[in-house]
């Protein structure tokens, strides 16, 4: 269940477990939570031969990625930071990640009953969006998965264990993540997720020790 509860009075929840049995103590692993940066959250739209069109999440409430009508393609940028900053939970250099995961708000899905989605960890400036980071290279790419209409007014969960790894593996601050239409045969749609209210803007959960 998303614990947002706390994290809209705090942003951040940080539960401490530690194992046990047979009279011994097993590994301490801590759970932290963190929303995004609104003001770092945006899209950037791609619209044929060479436009590109910046929103950033703090002015539109939400964020876009795949097809428009009119065949502009967007990309949506989520930027969760590890280090506090923002009230969030932190997660120390060198912490062994055992999991994590990002809850996100689906508003609505358009124009195909499923979207394939791929997410990107990327790197992209938290003081604003530019028409680079549309294409950037990726740093790593998770398992592409589906955005079902189904999923329209409701939380999705997607594992991101391993983008949060390499993250952590590179000293990162923050967890950037860019999420893309996977242009696999027929694949169209265009999803929008909520990025505005606490209780369903995009939430990150990371279990460590």
């Amino acid at each position: 269940m998303r614990k947002i509860g706390i994290l809209a009075i705090v942003g951040v929840l940080a539960l401490f477990f530690t194992g046990c049995g047979g009279g011994s103590s097993g590994p301490t692993t801590v759970f932290i939570q963190a929303l995004s940066v609104q003001s770092a959250d945006g899209d950037i739209g791609f619209t044929f031969p060479g436009t590109y069109t910046v929103f950033q999440a703090d002015v539109t409430k939400n964020v876009l990625y795949g097809l428009d009508s009119g065949g502009t393609e967007f990309r949506a940028f989520l930027d969760f930071p590890l280090d506090g900053s923002t009230g969030g939970g932190v997660v120390p250099l060198g912490a062994t990640i055992v999991s994590a995961y990002i809850d996100v708000y689906v508003n609505y899905v358009s124009f195909s009953s499923s979207v394939p989605t791929l997410v990107d960890l990327v790197p992209f400036p938290i003081t604003g969006l530019t028409s680079v980071d549309y294409d950037s290279p990726p740093l790593l790419t998770r398992s592409p998965f589906d955005i079902l209409r189904s999923d329209i007014n409701r939380f999705v969960r997607i594992d991101v264990t391993s983008l949060m790894s390499e993250a952590q593996r590179r000293g990162s601050i923050d967890l950037q993540l860019r999420f893309l239409l996977d242009f696999v045969p027929g694949a169209s749609g265009l999803v929008e997720l909520d990025d505005d209210l606490a209780d369903r803007a995009p939430l990150l959960t990371v279990e460590y020790r």
